[in-house]
């Protein structure tokens, strides 16, 4: 009974539409507390170590919090945006102190005076994947292991381009590393990316992404590869699926084998009233080298995952949502309450989202 009153507990979270400041500008904030319950009550209140986001177990706390400038003119524009919460204190535990607190910081120029060609540089928002920190944005309350262990955000230089029709999207990337602001020391290789987006329909979405470089320092350089291929599907009126797998491979230490790891994901979204939604997530991990997530057991972090989500729109600008999830892995790689290894983790999370006009 106790676990169930503990279970039910709520988080908030408070969001603002982008305001207009003047014709060029606006301004937008958001903040997300949540409320999440692990079963195997860890002492320190951390959940496992490949959670950066909603990783806090047992308290209502600030998982992302933001205020946003945005500069947009015909042939110029720009981001500056700070943050706060645990997603910033996990996330970029590795980066410069004066650079945790920001999410968001890049200008772009407008190259041609026909055509959609635009050139960004700074930190920018990951080419990677199909969920952002922003978690209203997503079909699910916390984000898939795939989203955990890709870049949200990136630190370079964009060339992109958009279709007139608006229908594809491509550009290229020249990047400090993977999921970096500052290059690791003793690193001098630059690394890369690409994204395409197909967009046939407003009611379909196709993305292949790239990743390629070395993310550690030149002395080891072991070459990443990297491929995200999704799609984000609304079948019928009140019916979606995302389907998505990420693949990639890392030269091992040695330098002559490779070690791969390889992830898919499938969500289907079903609207079952006018201001409710059923979500549900199957994805699988498999890294059995440990390239991404090192677990140091037999077969490495092979780990399958279920997710059931519910979304209320309490009002047209208030929404509640509560998820339950489940993960069972090939090792022992959990603790159960009393620190005994086991295969299973089981935890759930709730949140309030309210949106001001």
């Amino acid at each position: 009974m106790k676990r169930l009153l503990l279970m039910s507990a709520m988080g908030i979270t408070l969001s603002t539409q982008a305001q207009p400041l003047n014709s060029a500008v606006t301004l937008s904030a958001y903040a997300e507390v949540y409320y999440s319950y692990d079963l195997a009550q860890p002492e320190d209140h951390l959940r496992p170590g490949f959670f950066y986001s909603f990783n806090r177990h047992n308290e209502v706390n600030l998982n992302f919090g933001m205020m946003k400038l945005a500069y947009a003119m015909k042939n110029v524009r720009g981001n500056l945006a700070l943050m706060a919460g645990t997603y910033a204190h996990y996330n970029l535990a590795a980066e410069p102190e004066l650079l945790r607190s920001v999410y968001e910081a890049n200008a772009g120029v407008k190259l041609s005076k026909t055509k959609e060609l635009w050139l960004d540089a700074g930190i920018l928002p990951s080419h990677i994947g199909f969920e952002s920190a922003i978690g209203k944005d997503c079909w699910t309350l916390t984000r898939s292991i795939l989203a955990e262990n890709t870049p949200y955000f990136e630190t370079g230089a964009r060339l992109s381009y958009t279709s007139p029709n608006g229908k594809w999207y491509a550009s290229g990337l020249l990047l400090n590393g993977w999921q970096r602001m500052a290059r690791v020391d003793s690193n001098n290789t630059p690394a890369f990316g690409t994204q395409l987006t197909y967009k046939p329909t407003a009611k379909a979405t196709i993305n292949w992404s790239t990743f390629v470089g070395n993310d550690k320092p030149d002395s080891v350089s072991q070459l990443r590869i990297f491929n995200n291929l999704y799609a984000q599907l609304q079948v019928t009126e009140n019916f979606g699926v995302i389907v998505g797998c990420d693949m990639g491979m890392e030269e091992a230490d040695s330098g002559d084998s490779t070690n791969r790891f390889i992830t898919p994901v499938l969500i289907p979204r079903l609207q079952v009233g006018e201001k409710c939604f059923l979500a549900a997530r199957i994805e699988y991990y498999q890294d059995q080298d440990g390239v991404i997530i090192a677990t140091g057991t037999p077969n490495g972090f092979n780990t399958m995952g279920y997710s059931l989500n519910y979304d209320h729109w309490i009002a047209p600008n208030v929404l509640w949502r509560t998820e339950a999830r489940m993960l069972q892995s090939e090792d022992k790689i959990f603790l159960e309450a009393d620190e005994a290894p086991t295969r299973s983790n089981t935890f759930f999370t709730t949140s309030l989202a309210i949106a001001l006009p």
